[in-house]
């Protein structure tokens, strides 16, 4: 019996899940490794478990089907974990699609690292999105990291990742629930594994590709992201209750929004295509000063459903 369980959360992605499934089922070298392949319907109709059905004979190892019908992304991905006891978790978001040799490097670099989270890199794509928008965009949806596997000062988000269950994964709802709708659930999740003492690791060779919905390869959702992620440092201080950390990031943020703000401008001006990584910085330096409650942009759970429910599930 494997010792590796993969997660997939997803919502009403039918084209993308079965895209990110098939690049599992792919997977080189790991055949023993694998005790089963999770996916996580967060939908509250329980649409994916046709696409489910559809592809279990097509999957080396057992494909497991989770409904939990109440929306919400850490919710999704405590569902996931309920429903295996391996040791070791890999998360693949179902907008993203693995190299055959992902997982395999995941565990490798496990290995070498003897981290309790490790991180893969990858490759963003914005298909559909504006010629001087792409680059962008493909910039933020990817992920860059150092060009050789080993140790790092810092964690990623959940989606190609490898975490150890007894040590990143404490209790039976590891990822907090305050987080469902906002994201972020991994930013808690790691800034308290790194609380205890937890090591990261950087599996470079552990490449996917994410692919952007079209709603989501455009400025706005974009630079609401970037307003959401400048949001986090401050934050966790706040969580943390260490408050000259709040305000420093503050101080830090108003000096970004002011510099980068004033280079937007200017490269607004002259209509530069490099203006959309300038609005990225000044969105990151303004959600360091509104980190408040009541600031949060929503874009899981509820309001995702909500969204899919008005555009008919585009």
């Amino acid at each position: 019996m494997g010792d590796v369980a993969v997660i997939i959360p997803t919502l009403r992605r039918p084209e993308s899940l079965t895209r990110a499934l098939r690049s599992v089922f792919a997977q080189e070298n790991v055949s023993n490794r694998v005790s089963a392949v999770i996916v996580v319907d967060n939908d509250p109709a329980a649409s994916a478990g046709s696409t489910v059905d559809e592809l279990r004979a097509q999957s080396p190892w057992p494909l497991v089907y989770v409904s939990e019908p109440t929306p919400g992304v850490a919710r999704a991905r405590n569902a996931g974990l309920v429903a295996t006891d391996a040791s070791l978790i890999a998360f693949l978001d179902d907008d993203e699609a693995a190299s055959p040799g992902w997982l395999a490097a995941l565990l490798a670099a496990q290995v070498q690292t003897g981290a309790d989270a490790v991180f893969g890199p990858i490759t963003g794509r914005a298909p559909g999105a504006q010629d001087w928008l792409k680059p962008y965009l493909e910039r933020f949806f990817g992920r860059e990291g150092p060009a050789e596997t080993g140790l790092v000062d810092h964690p990623w988000g959940c989606g190609n990742s490898l975490l150890v269950r007894a040590t990143a994964l404490p209790g039976p709802a590891p990822f907090s629930a305050s987080a469902d709708h906002t994201g972020g659930e991994d930013d808690i999740l790691f800034s308290a594994l790194a609380a205890r003492g937890g090591r990261f690791g950087w599996a470079a060779d552990a490449w996917v590709e994410e692919f952007a919905p079209a709603h989501r390869a455009t400025l706005n959702y974009a630079l609401t992201r970037a307003f959401a992620y400048g949001q986090g440092p401050s934050q966790t201080a706040a969580a943390a209750r260490d408050w000259s950390g709040v305000v420093r990031w503050m101080v830090i943020g108003a000096g970004q929004a002011v510099v980068w703000g004033a280079v937007s401008a200017v490269l607004t001006l002259i209509n530069s295509p490099k203006r959309a990584r300038m609005y990225d910085r000044t969105a990151r330096g303004i959600g360091k000063l509104f980190w408040m409650r009541g600031f949060e942009p929503r874009f899981y759970g509820a309001a995702e459903v909500a969204r899919l429910n008005r555009s008919g599930g585009a």
